[in-house]
């Protein structure tokens, strides 16, 4: 990937709970109560492992954006 992350965000309508974001990258992701995910740090692992991380998603319910708020995935 060669644009910076400079946003993550997770779609909660879409989430599952699956966890394998938590499993990937346990330092930028968690399950609440609901077990849905959210973004504890958006700067707790590289940039490798949280595009890993969003890949990961069954539902890619989670959205990363570059610096200039374009989406860089999905």
């Amino acid at each position: 990937m060669d644009k910076k992350i400079a946003k993550i965000y997770v779609d909660r309508e879409l989430c599952i709970g699956a966890a394998s974001c938590v499993a990937i990258a346990p330092g930028v992701f968690a399950l609440d109560e609901e077990n849905k995910a959210y973004v504890v740090n958006p700067e707790g692992a590289d940039q490798e492992t949280i595009l890993l991380a969003a890949q990961s998603c069954p539902t890619r319910a989670i959205i990363l954006y570059d610096e200039e708020g374009n989406q860089i995935y999905p």
